[in-house]
């Protein structure tokens, strides 16, 4: 590989010994891109303390660096690597003597300047004559957060609250049939690597375990690994998710998966609100005042955080108090185009496990994806508006082109037979296009009943095409969807261009390859931020074709592809 002083490394896959080199790498070093010659891998500041939590060293970094590098290893990269692991253990978070408050130790008197410093951090800590500092109990997360982000991890050794008891067992089969259950490899894998040093009870945490982060692709049974430490476990537990279809999906895994019965596991969401001794709740709900406090004061040993690349946004950012509790969060990207990763870090914890999408593909655990970027020609009248709009208006008029409509139903016609999701960010264009394929369109305004009717008549096959929204880009479960036609997006947000593939990627029955199809407008920003998203499958290894179609009158047709 080639270590250039910018922290990247490009990996050389037709060199005999890049197998090796990616072993060695996976420890330390984020994977970005892995299109066909040239893998990049980055070292970050939060890449390195993922090393340190796993008990990684320097010396162990800079000898996989120096074993498989080309060229050398520039002293800047190295230097780097010294200062981002030398980091992990200066600040140590522990449990006061009188079992309510923490004490943080710090060694690094600059550091000690630099925390008073700090007004968020100082706010929150009484300096004690010993050089150590007090913390009050509802200070763990956002001290742990404010660090973070100033650039020091902290390692939190202060134990877990062990919830109430919770016997349960995972089915040998799938309840009401004849089909076996078990983890898969990767997924046993993945609930061991955050089980790892778990413990029980205060102050017994090790190096790992206990709290961290799970990146699986979708598609890849991120729940199932949660179930599997809920079994493992067996205490009362709090599930964390996007919205009430997910928390309806969770509490469906759980009881075909588990012992557990329909009394034990309840739902609290806008609709219902069931405590019991597994409960899943929406983020929404969890956030406001009055049942976040019901929520703190319950026994829960474990919170499962669904989808927690959301968890830094503002609206979700309160859930984090639950730090006293174990805490797995689930994702299938960590990617923001925020670049807020290293709150994610400080709030749930380390990167304990990680599979990327293509090796999955490759063992059949998830369904081979073809990507095809549909580009539209607009009208000379179109091509005007958008040169003279200003602001998101311009985007917005070009990701709305009605030409669109016509190469939807041309696609429609080309994939006969398939289950088939339509997705967008403008609900006239949705409407609009619901209206003209006499197709049912599932919105955020939709009832929850309805969605859910909706939703089981699409995997029944009794309704092969459906027009969602964003709603749907989140913990919506249709193992059978195998064609997603995106028609606008959030702008060039990578996070939701991977969601959206993750509809589409369960592997299908015979075999057959998912299609995802991105529909823009020709030489308007809609290609322009088009081109962002694309970016990111291609960087994933995605083989990505572009055609151009014509859309004139009442038809469309392809002139180029």
């Amino acid at each position: 590989m080639i270590v250039q002083s910018d922290g990247s490394l490009l990996l050389d896959v037709h060199d005999p010994d890049h197998e090796a080199a990616r072993a060695a790498l996976a420890p330390f070093a984020h994977l970005e891109k892995a299109p066909e010659h040239l893998h990049t891998y980055r070292i970050t500041p939060v890449s390195l303390w993922n090393a340190a939590a796993a008990g990684f060293g320097v010396e162990e970094v800079r000898a996989a660096l120096e074993d498989h590098a080309r060229y050398g290893v520039p002293e800047v990269v190295l230097a780097e690597v010294e200062s981002q692991i030398g980091r992990w253990g200066k600040l140590v978070l522990t449990r006061h003597e009188d079992g309510e408050r923490f004490v943080l130790t710090l060694e690094d008197d600059l550091l000690r300047l630099a925390i008073e410093k700090y007004a968020v951090v100082a706010e929150l800590l009484e300096p004690q004559d010993d050089g150590t500092y007090l913390l009050p109990q509802a200070g763990r997360g956002p001290l742990k957060q404010a660090l973070a982000k100033l650039g020091y991890p902290v390692v939190d050794r202060a134990g877990y609250t062990d919830g109430e008891p919770l016997p349960l067992a995972l089915r040998e089969l799938h309840q009401g049939t004849d089909a076996p259950f078990a983890l898969r490899d990767y997924q046993q894998d993945a609930a061991e690597a955050f089980l790892e040093g778990a413990g029980r009870g205060r102050g017994r945490e090790g190096i790992g375990g206990g709290h961290g982060v799970v990146v699986l692709p979708c598609g890849a049974g991120k729940t199932v690994v949660g179930i599997g430490v809920l079994s493992r476990l067996r205490m009362q537990t709090l599930v964390l998710a996007t919205g009430t279809t997910a928390v309806r999906q969770w509490i469906s895994e759980i009881l075909d998966k588990t012992d557990l019965t329909p009394e034990q596991v309840g739902e609290y969401s806008g609709e219902k609100k069931e405590i019991r001794p597994v409960t899943v709740a929406t983020y929404q709900i969890a956030t406001r005042k009055k049942h976040r406090e019901l929520f703190e004061r319950s026994s829960w040993g474990l919170v499962i955080y669904d989808e927690v690349h959301l968890l830094p946004a503002p609206l979700f950012r309160t859930t984090a108090d639950l730090q006293a509790r174990r805490r797995l969060g689930l994702t299938a990207t960590l990617v923001r185009e925020d670049g807020r990763e290293a709150e994610v870090f400080g709030l749930i914890g380390p990167k304990r496990y990680e599979l990327p999408w293509r090796s999955l593909e490759a063992d059949g655990w998830v369904a081979t994806a073809t990507c095809t970027e549909v580009r539209v020609d607009p009208t000379k009248e179109l091509l005007a508006r958008t040169l003279v709009a200003e602001g998101q208006d311009r985007y917005r008029l070009a990701a709305e082109y009605e030409g669109k409509d016509r190469v939807v139903e041309a696609l429609l016609a080309e994939n006969p037979g398939e289950r088939v999701l339509v997705i967008g960010q403008y609900l006239d264009q949705l409407q609009r296009l619901a209206s003209r394929l006499s197709v049912p369109l599932i919105t955020g305004a939709t009832p929850q009943d309805e969605r859910d009717v909706l939703f089981e008549s699409f995997r029944a096959g009794e309704t092969p095409v459906l027009v969602v929204s964003r709603v749907a880009n989140f913990s919506v479960d249709l193992p059978d969807a195998s064609v997603l036609l995106q028609v606008s997006g959030l702008f060039g947000s990578r996070q939701e261009e991977a969601q959206r593939l993750g509809r589409i990627l369960r592997p299908k029955s015979d075999g057959r390859p998912a299609r995802f199809y991105s529909v823009v407008t020709a030489d308007t920003p809609d290609q322009d931020f088009a081109l962002r998203r694309q970016r990111f499958l291609t960087e994933q290894g995605y083989h990505y074709e572009i055609e151009r179609w014509e859309a004139p009158g009442t038809t469309a047709r392809r002139v180029a592809g």
